[in-house]
Parts: structure tokens; C-alpha cells; sequence
């Protein structure tokens, strides 16, 4: 251990008290060397050489920078100041060893500190203060200006790793700031908020205080820089522009400059898209934003358009929100009037008073309505004839309606006239044409030819639509007017309208038909009174008399009908456990004649049922069972007592219930096998069913309480419907075992049943079946099997050639079919799982 205490070190390395370098266990030969140092900590021991012999002091050369040096006659490596990174980040020297004539003994070798850099600077900022502009309604997250921050710590390290933030928001009206900054690039953007809520008139100039913090801001030993950032809100250039309005048919050469946006982004990519598909769009826009369109417009084509404009980067990413795009067709006066008929017939009657409204001609115009391009006028421009006046008609000029200047039409000077009515709009002209027919007035009743016409006999069973009577009046009005066209009607005796009356229009030939099926136990006699009268009012002075009424007396006849059921068909149900003799359903049938029905069942293959002929009450006549027939149906027959011919028949239909009264069994079509000697773990899958509903159709499945059993074997429920049952051991004989097995199904009260399982244990073939049949009976055999077994063995002993043969086909036999066993085993286990 070396010891520096005294004046000679205190003269090489002043400042340091007496140390013992020993301890610090950094001491060596001379050679080639790197050392790391972080920068700062003012005076320290790097390393103490050891020399060889003749060797008696050090001398170190080299980047010493007034900082590093050497003892010379103890060789320790120390700094007598603080190293720093910023300055210089690498030192390299040479160290020899002298002799006592300073002459070189060992070296010279290299040594390179590096200096470890500390976090010992702050961030700067590039600038005091940042000004930036944004404008209104800019897109959310889309940068309009950077800040910037340097540390001049090693950038390799997280002491130059700076971290953006936004301290304080000036003024901050809102909850949200209104802008936000890339804590790593610095780029500064509007945010969600301030996207939307951005506006100069409120608002023009924001302060942002914005820190930036070394070490990622990880730590609360970081250094923090802020400074301020004034932004200028300016009103936002990316307007939609005022709805614009095209005039149609425009003669211009296309395409016409329309409008222009402006983007707030440089360099952006201007594009049009529809709101609605159109066949083409009539418009366009260049990379300054001009709106052209290319084409004349026609307002009746289609009288507005809305589009979308919209900007995008080189990356095709949309830079602003789409603006929308109104440009209204406006109309000129470019379509005649158009009549809406190509004759307008009206029709007057001859007595028609001066004034009144005759009927409108109706004319269109498609230019737009409600402008003086599509306003219509009316006028007559002539009439043939000319009589009795040269002007009896009337047209109002803005409406089209026709009107009478006098009375004085009369159809024996004149039954019809042709009218010119000249129809315009501020520029066209169209000529439309009305046909007037004078019409006779009214003044002639319709006259039966008789006051009465008795009476007409009809059965009951006559179809509905039969004409059961003809009936004619007479009309001397104009022929094939409404004045002298008859309509008929049955004005007493029908209050159920059975009847109603047709006129044939040529003849005004009246028929009776049945209008509803005649009843004669409702109605056997109808007395009809019957008027006649005409479609158009008759004439002041002229009233409708007995004249153009008429008696008809119908007289109904009995037809023999069958009793009728109350209903088509009767649906019933009854639970299967019902007793004998249970009444089950009433059925009703009445006779339209008023005798007595008497009933029957057909159809009764089952003989569950039977009817009471009277009452039609009907009752079980036997046991019921739903596993046979689910739903029952019967034909009952209702028929006359005293004419049994007149019958007929309904359906009743019986529902079955379903009670628990079957027993669950097995549903197994092979007893089960486990192939010896036994290896554990097998085990085999066992099915039960039930003839009932599936009501009832979950099992339980335990074995019966039998010591032998339960020692040997388990069972475990997989499901409603299935169990394993397993060996409990392998201690099994090459025998068939029987298994009490009782399943239980889940009834109210459950039924059970105790099924004694068959459970084979014999070898197996490769195929893990079964190939030979094992004895059922291992017990000692009696006086006559012992015989009967040796009679067996001297008749193999006779025939071994024949029972080799026998014995392999038997054994091929048994293969085939416990593989058949098998295949169905893991095709039920697969569907179960």
C-alpha cells in the first residue's frame, strides 16, 4: 500500500490533504489507456502508474490544456481543474517513464479520457419572441408557424432532447385552447376549438407563453426556456361565394368565368365535386380558383345546381373544408303557352242564364312560375257560328274562364261553336280551341210504361246477379243527354238493398237483379216501389209525379236446404290422460227450414270418439294416446231428422296433450364393448329416448343401487340425452358383463325405467373391434354340458379343417360388424362434441 503524506506531494498537487491512493484501487504498469470522466468536478485522481526499475519519474505530453498532468515521481494521473464537454470532449496524451537522466525507459503510451457530458445547460430559444399569423376557420392540426430551441449538451444523449408545450394562452376564452404545438417539431396549429371559434372581429391577437424543457421533460430536474408568441388572427381567404345566378340560354362563348375562391394555403390543388349525380356537370374550376361554366344553362332543364369546391395537397389529403357552391338558372322568356287540351268541349244548356260560368280553358307555360315570363292572357279571337249574336261568349283574360254575356242559346238556332282563343305571354302566341255543345233543358219527366208490373215469382237459391224483371220508362229530352238518361232506384220495400236496378244507356231498358242471396225464412215477399229520374236538375216549375213511378211485387219460394253448421271448422283440446267418456266439444247446426238436426261422426278410424245424435255433444269413447296421433280429425255430419239426404259436414280437430306416460328406454341398436384386458380410461357412450314429447325428454342416468355394480362400474351425465359409462378399474374378465342401469326422465311425476345393460369385455382386432365371442357363463358346467362338450371336441377333432374355415369366416364377420359398431360410436361422439 503506497502512502503519499507529505511535502513532496503537497507541492506536486496542492490543495489535497494526505489520501491514501492505495485505497482507491486504480493503480498499474504503464500502457495504452482510456478513462471517461464527466465534465466539471473540479480537482481529481484519474490513475497512478507503476514504473520499472531504472525508471524514477513520469513525464506525461500532449492535450493537457492546463488541466491535466502528472506526479512525477509517484505517476498519478490528475486533474487540477474541471473538464468540460461544451469546450472539448476528448483529451489525448502520452505517458513515458525516466530514468535518473531523463532518459526514456518505458513508452511513450497513449491515453484518451473522454469527457462524459452532464446536463448542464439549458434550452435556447433562436429567438426572444415569435410572431405568426393564422387564419380564420383553418384547418385543425395544420401548422402555420414553428418555434425552435437548442442545448448545447450532447445531443446523443436525452440532455438535448427538448420537449414543446404551451405554459400559458392569452387571452383564453374558452375552456380549450384555441391553438396547440408539436411538443417534438414545435409547429404550432389551431386546434379543434380554435378551428371553429377563431374569428378577428372577436378576437384578432393571442399570446402564447411556450416552454420548451430538456431531458424529454421526463424529469423534474430538467431545464425549462420559455418564451412569447403573438399571433394575428386575419379573416379566413377560403369563402364560399354569394349564390350565383346564371341567366339561360346564354349566348357567351363557354367557358364563362362565374366566381373565385381563395385557399388560405399556397400551392394547393383546386377540384369540384357533386352533391347530387348528375348526368354531367356543367361546371369547372382551375388551379387559381376560378369557377367557370362551361356550357349554356336551361332553367327548365334544371333550375339550380350545388357543388362542392375543395383543396387538396400534393398527397391528394384535403387542406380545407369543402365550401358549397349555389348557382342559380334564371329564366327568360324562351316557351310559348302551351293549351292544356287539344279541344276544350264544354257543355251549356240552352236556358243558361247571362253571367253564368260556362267551364276554363287551361293553358301552360313552362318558364318560371309567378314571373311575367310564364303570366298568360286570354281572348277570343273568333267563333263559328256567328249566331244568335256575334258575341255570346266571354272570356276573363288573366283566368281562361268562360262565361255567358246573355241568355241567348238556344240548340234549335244553334247546338254547337267553335271558339279561336288566342292565349300569349309577354312574347308568344298560341292559338287554343273550345267547343261549346248547347244542351237540351230538363223539362221532361221520365214516364213508366206501367204503374205496375205485378208481380214476378224467384227461388231462394237464385245466384246473386240474376235479372229476375225488365222495367222501362220513357224521356222526351234531347237523346243521350244527362236529361233524358234514366236512372232507376228502388225508393220503398228493399231496406236491405237485396235489389238493384241497371239501365242499359241505349235503350234506357231497366233490369232487376238480386243484389244480395234471397232468405225466404227472412223474406218471403218484397214490395217494390220504383222511381225514375235523370241526371241533370230538372227546370224550375217541373217536379217528377207519379208518372215516373212503379209498383213490382217479388215473391221468394222455398227451397229445401241442409242444416248449417255454426262453424266451418271446430278446434279442440283434450290431454291424452282423459278419462272414458270426457266430453271433449259441442258442436251446433241449424235446419233454414226449422226442422230438427240430428248428428253423426265419419272418420272415427281410431274409434276414440262418439256423439250424442242430439245434442252434438261429443264424448272419448276410449283411451286417447298423443305417441299414436298427435292430431286427430273427424268429419261430423249434421242432417235432417225427417229428410236425412239433406246433410252436411264440418271438421273437428282434436289437439292431443301430452302427459308423461312412457317410461324412458334405451336407444342403443348394439351393446356396448371395451376391448381386454382393459388399459383405464375407457369408456362408451349410452342413448336413451322417450316415446313422449320432448317436454319430457331430459334423462337422468345412475346405476341401480347394486354394490357389484357401483364397485365396477360409473356413469357421467354428457348431456339430456346421453352418458358415459366407464369401468371403474381394469380387473375385468374376457366376459359380458351386465350393467342395472336406471333412467330416470324429468316428468311430473318422473317415470323410470331399470335396463339391464349388456356390456361385452372381449379381444379385440387391430381395429379396436371385437372378434370373438366370449361365453356368458364362466360357472361350473353341469353333467349334461360336460357331455354335450365332449361330443363338441371329438366333432372338431372330426372336422378341423371344415371349423378353421367356419372359425375364419365367423371371425371376418364379427370384424366387419364391430367396425360398423365403431364408426357409428365416433361419428355420435363427434356430433356430440
Amino acid at each position: 500500500m503506497l502512502k503519499l503524506c507529505g511535502l513532496q506531494f503537497l507541492l506536486i498537487v496542492p490543495l489535497v490533504v494526505c489520501q491514501n491512493v492505495g485505497d482507491l484501487n486504480v493503480s498499474g504498469p504503464l500502457k495504452d489507456m482510456n478513462f471517461s470522466i464527466p465534465e466539471g468536478g473540479g480537482l481529481r485522481f484519474i490513475y497512478q502508474f507503476t514504473s520499472k526499475p531504472p525508471a524514477v519519474s513520469f513525464r506525461v505530453t500532449g492535450e493537457k490544456d492546463r488541466i491535466i498532468d502528472i506526479g512525477q515521481k509517484n505517476g498519478i494521473l490528475y486533474l487540477n481543474g474541471s473538464l468540460d464537454w461544451e469546450t472539448k470532449p476528448v483529451h489525448r496524451l502520452q505517458v513515458e517513464s525516466l530514468d535518473e537522466k531523463r532518459n526514456r525507459v518505458e513508452g511513450p503510451f497513449t491515453v484518451t479520457i473522454y469527457v462524459v457530458d452532464i446536463n448542464d445547460n439549458p434550452p435556447e430559444f433562436d429567438k426572444i419572441n415569435y410572431t405568426g399569423i393564422v387564419r380564420q376557420n383553418s384547418r385543425p392540426g395544420k401548422p402555420f408557424m414553428y418555434v425552435h430551441a437548442t442545448d448545447r449538451d450532447d445531443p446523443t444523449t436525452p440532455h438535448a432532447q427538448l420537449m414543446y408545450s404551451i405554459l400559458h394562452h392569452f387571452p383564453n376564452p374558452y375552456k380549450e385552447m384555441l391553438f396547440q404545438i408539436d411538443s417534438v417539431t414545435g409547429a404550432i396549429s389551431p386546434s379543434k376549438t380554435g378551428s371553429y371559434y377563431l374569428d378577428p372581429q372577436k378576437q384578432d391577437t393571442f399570446t402564447l407563453v411556450v416552454t420548451v424543457k430538456d431531458m424529454a421533460g421526463l424529469t423534474t430536474n430538467a431545464f425549462t426556456s420559455s418564451t412569447d408568441v403573438i399571433i394575428t388572427v386575419k379573416e379566413s381567404l377560403w369563402k364560399a361565394p354569394p349564390t350565383i345566378h346564371i341567366q339561360e340560354n346564354s349566348t357567351q362563348i363557354h367557358p364563362v368565368n362565374i366566381s373565385q375562391v381563395q385557399s388560405n394555403e399556397p400551392d394547393v390543388i383546386y377540384d369540384l365535386f357533386e352533391r347530387e349525380k348528375l348526368p354531367r356537370l356543367p361546371f369547372s374550376i382551375d388551379q387559381k380558383g376560378v369557377i367557370y361554366v362551361t356550357e349554356p344553362l336551361d332553367r327548365e332543364e334544371k333550375d339550380s345546381y350545388t357543388f362542392f369546391v375543395v383543396t387538396k395537397d400534393s398527397k391528394g389529403d384535403l387542406v380545407d373544408k369543402p365550401l358549397q357552391v349555389r348557382v342559380v338558372v334564371e329564366d327568360i322568356n324562351d316557351n310559348p303557352p302551351v293549351c292544356q287540351q287539344e279541344l276544350t268541349v264544354i257543355e251549356v244548356q240552352e236556358n243558361e242564364g247571362a253571367g253564368s260560368t260556362i267551364g276554363t280553358l287551361k293553358a301552360t307555360d313552362m318558364d318560371e312560375v309567378g314571373t311575367l315570363n310564364s303570366r298568360l292572357q286570354f281572348k277570343i279571337k273568333s267563333q263559328v257560328p256567328a249566331l244568335p249574336s256575334s258575341k255570346p261568349f266571354f272570356i276573363q283574360q288573366d283566368t281562361g274562364v268562360l262565361q255567358l254575356t246573355s241568355q241567348l242559346l238556344n240548340k234549335r238556332i244553334a247546338s254547337n261553336y267553335s271558339l279561336k282563343v288566342l292565349v300569349t305571354d309577354a312574347v308568344f302566341q298560341t292559338i287554343c280551341d273550345v267547343q261549346v255543345h248547347v244542351i237540351d233543358i230538363n223539362d221532361k219527366i221520365p214516364i213508366f210504361e206501367k204503374s205496375d208490373y205485378h208481380s214476378v215469382t224467384v227461388a231462394e237459391n237464385l245466384p246473386v246477379g240474376t235479372v229476375i224483371s225488365e222495367i222501362q220508362a220513357t224521356d222526351g229530352d234531347e237523346p243521350a243527354t244527362g236529361s233524358s238518361y234514366i236512372i232507376y232506384q228502388v225508393k220503398e220495400g228493399d231496406p236491405n238493398k237485396t235489389f238493384t236496378i241497371v239501365t242499359d244507356p241505349e235503350t234506357n231498358r231497366g233490369f232487376v237483379k238480386i243484389n244480395k242471396a234471397l232468405d225466404f225464412e227472412a223474406a218471403s215477399v218484397y214490395n217494390l216501389v220504383i222511381n225514375a229520374t235523370n241526371p241533370e236538375p230538372l227546370v224550375p216549375g217541373v217536379q217528377y209525379n207519379s208518372s215516373s213511378l212503379t209498383l213490382l211485387q217479388v215473391l221468394v219460394t222455398d227451397v229445401e236446404e241442409p242444416p248449417v253448421f255454426l262453424k266451418t271448422v271446430y278446434n279442440g283440446e283434450v290431454s291424452e290422460d282423459v278419462s272414458v267418456n270426457t266430453l271433449v266439444m259441442t258442436v251446433k247446426a241449424y235446419d233454414p227450414e226449422g226442422d230438427t238436426v240430428r248428428y253423426s261422426i265419419e272418420g272415427d278410424v281410431r274409434k276414440w270418439l262418439r256423439i250424442d245424435s242430439s245434442t252434438g255433444q261429443i264424448y272419448t269413447a276410449s283411451t286417447l294416446d298423443r305417441e299414436q296421433q298427435e292430431t286427430y280429425s273427424v268429419d261430423v255430419v249434421a242432417y235432417e231428422l225427417h229428410n236425412a239426404a239433406q246433410k252436411s259436414k264440418t271438421t273437428l280437430v282434436l289437439h292431443l296433450k301430452d302427459v308423461n306416460d312412457n317410461p324412458p328406454q334405451l336407444a342403443m341398436d348394439y351393446p356396448p364393448f371395451f376391448c381386454y384386458p382393459l388399459i383405464g380410461g375407457e369408456r362408451t357412450l349410452i342413448q336413451a329416448t322417450d316415446a313422449d314429447e320432448h317436454l319430457y325428454s331430459k334423462f337422468s342416468f345412475s346405476l341401480a343401487n347394486d354394490m357389484n355394480a357401483r364397485n365396477n362400474w360409473e356413469i357421467s351425465k354428457v348431456n339430456g340425452t346421453y352418458a358415459y359409462l366407464s369401468p371403474k378399474h381394469t380387473n375385468f374378465e374376457e366376459k359380458v358383463y351386465t350393467v342395472p342401469v336406471i333412467i330416470t326422465d324429468n316428468g311430473k311425476p318422473p317415470l323410470e325405467r331399470k335396463v339391464n345393460l349388456q356390456v361385452n369385455i372381449c379381444k379385440c382386432s387391430s381395429e379396436n373391434s371385437c372378434f370373438i365371442e366370449v361365453e356368458h357363463d364362466h360357472s361350473r358346467p353341469s353333467v349334461g354340458q360336460a357331455i354335450g362338450i365332449l361330443i363338441g371336441v371329438l366333432l372338431i377333432i372330426g372336422c378341423v379343417i371344415g371349423g378353421v374355415f367356419l372359425h375364419m369366416k365367423y371371425k371376418q364377420k364379427n370384424e366387419n360388424k364391430t367396425y360398423q359398431k365403431d364408426a357409428n360410436d365416433n361419428s355420435e361422439l363427434n356430433r356430440l362434441n
